[in-house]
């Protein structure tokens, strides 16, 4: 690597701020704006506007909007699964991790701002803007998580974890409010409509993700090639990656605790990938109706969804309150270690699904969950990524070693997102999906539970 100190607060920083960077998606694209925006294009309204239909159409066969939305997801993962561990080995190889980084920033962002262009007449090639968004942010976010344990050290990764989780859920945050405020004020800005500002706000993401990620770049420090002269560069990648299974295969605390990892991440990133729109489906408020009938008033109650402004109300929710929950759980993982901290969180994630499949049917409740969903989703991302960071043993391979974590989680995700789809496909509705989740996070906490002790993540 090119000369610089572990521990340098510059790098450490430039390197957090590809939190702030790449944030804007996971909020913008695939929890807040996006999600109410392709439910509203691809769903069938009425004359008052109202959605009566949510099926699509794709090469000749039906599917419920969100049931595709779901498997589209679940490919990108797939996509990402399968071609990281081969990048990230020829990236310690090369020394080109800092290259392969900037490569999927540059396709997500692109990527974003062609969803400007979503509509459901073209929803194949909406879909493909979908897909390789979701490609470019997980893409990038590998080689982004292998540079922690060579800036930082082991006594640092929660703290610095945490610090980037932060400040991504605050710059996210800060963007989607900004969006918010366009999408309002439409008319004032000189848009036709909302759909118009609203497609705006896709091209904000790209420009605030490639934008910013080049404070990250102008920073990161770049990896040397490692002085091997046989072979080409794709023929060493592959020999890294099995150096890096070999000796992964037989360290016993790290092959748990990314078993552990794979199981739990089935439902963490399943949970925030689809929330709004099950609550756009699934969430509805009572409200007094007055009509006059004969002459006579009469007063009635009837069911509305919940209102788009609510949602992404609630969503900024989890965004600030992530922000303590990284903090506070990093802090907790300081008292009781890193290994008890996550167990805690899948105790509170096992909770949360039970109370969503029961009672979260109206937008209150919704507030209630999407809080403590809020709270205990940054703690989870942060301590999982410093916890893994800190199990690695002395290595120059991070490339390929933290490709082995993004794929547990990735193929995931895919398990997660496609057994959700699939449920909601066979029963018609995401309340049963959602109790199918309690599975994946048991059976996590109990692999968590077969962790060896160590000194520092007991």
């Amino acid at each position: 690597m090119s000369d610089f100190k572990k521990g340098d607060k510059k790098i450490i920083s430039a390197w957090t701020f590809y939190d702030w960077a790449n944030s804007s998606y996971p909020l913008v694209i695939t929890a807040a704006i996006f999600p109410i925006f392709y439910v509203n294009v691809t769903g069938t309204k009425d004359a008052n506007g109202i959605i009566i239909s949510d099926v699509v159409t794709l090469f000749g066969r039906h599917f419920k909007n969100t049931e595709l939305y779901d498997y589209i997801v679940a490919l990108s993962f797939i996509i990402v699964s399968l071609s990281s561990p081969v990048l990230s080995g020829i990236a310690d190889y090369s020394g080109s991790k800092k290259r392969f980084m900037q490569f999927f920033c540059y396709l997500g962002s692109l990527s974003c701002a062609s969803l400007y262009f979503f509509s459901a007449e073209n929803l194949g090639l909406g879909l493909l803007s979908i897909l390789f968004a979701s490609v470019g942010y997980w893409g990038s976010v590998v080689f982004y998580n292998a540079y922690l344990p060579e800036i930082a050290e082991p006594a640092d990764h929660d703290k610095v974890s945490a610090k980037g989780y932060a400040k991504g859920y605050f710059g996210s945050a800060l963007l989607l409010i900004i969006n918010l405020i366009i999408i309002m004020n439409f008319e004032k800005l000189g848009f036709p409509n909302k759909l118009a500002a609203t497609r705006f706000s896709f091209i904000t993401v790209a420009l605030w993700w490639a934008g910013f990620a080049q404070i990250t770049f102008a920073k990161l420090p770049t990896s040397k090639r490692k002085h091997l002269s046989e072979g080409n560069v794709i023929t060493k990648g592959f020999k890294e990656l099995q150096k890096v299974w070999n000796e992964l295969k037989h360290i016993k605390r790290l092959k748990r605790f990314l078993i552990s990892f794979f199981i739990y991440s089935m439902g963490v990133q399943t949970v925030m990938l689809m929330a709004v729109m099950f609550a756009k489906k699934e969430v509805k408020d009572l409200v007094e109706v007055t009509e006059t009938v004969n002459g006579v008033i009469v007063t009635s109650f009837k069911e509305v969804p919940i209102q788009d402004a609510s949602l992404i109300a609630s969503i900024l929710l989890i965004q600030f309150l992530g922000i303590a929950g990284a903090f506070l759980f990093s802090f907790i993982s300081r008292k009781i270690g890193n290994i008890k901290t996550l167990g805690l969180s899948l105790f509170i994630w096992i909770a949360i699904c039970f109370t969503v499949y029961k009672y979260v049917h109206t937008s209150f409740s919704f507030y209630v969950i999407a809080a403590l969903v809020g709270l205990v989703m940054g703690g989870i991302q942060s301590l999982s990524r410093s916890t893994y960071s800190k199990l690695l043993p002395e290595t120059e391979d991070h490339a390929s070693y933290f490709s082995f974590f993004d794929v547990c989680e990735k193929v995931g995700i895919v398990i997660g997102m496609l057994s959700f789809g699939f449920i909601e496909g066979i029963t018609g509705g995401m309340r049963n999906s959602v109790l199918a989740l309690i599975v994946f996070f048991v059976i996590g906490f109990l692999v968590l539970l077969t962790i060896p002790k160590t000194k520092n993540v007991s």
